[in-house]
């Protein structure tokens, strides 16, 4: 098993950030941490979470 990858607490809250502001561009939530999630290059699920 793979151990997981820790991000900064500042690299979170970026990628919330660019969630939340993103959402209204997007169909669902889940389109919005997809499309930024593979922008920022991690899984769409760890962003999710």
């Amino acid at each position: 098993m793979k151990s997981p990858t820790r991000y900064p607490p500042e690299a979170r809250e970026r990628a919330v950030r660019l969630v939340l502001d993103h959402q209204g561009e997007h169909d669902s939530q889940w389109s919005a941490i997809t499309s930024v999630a593979s922008k920022l290059g991690c899984t769409a699920e760890t962003l999710r979470k």
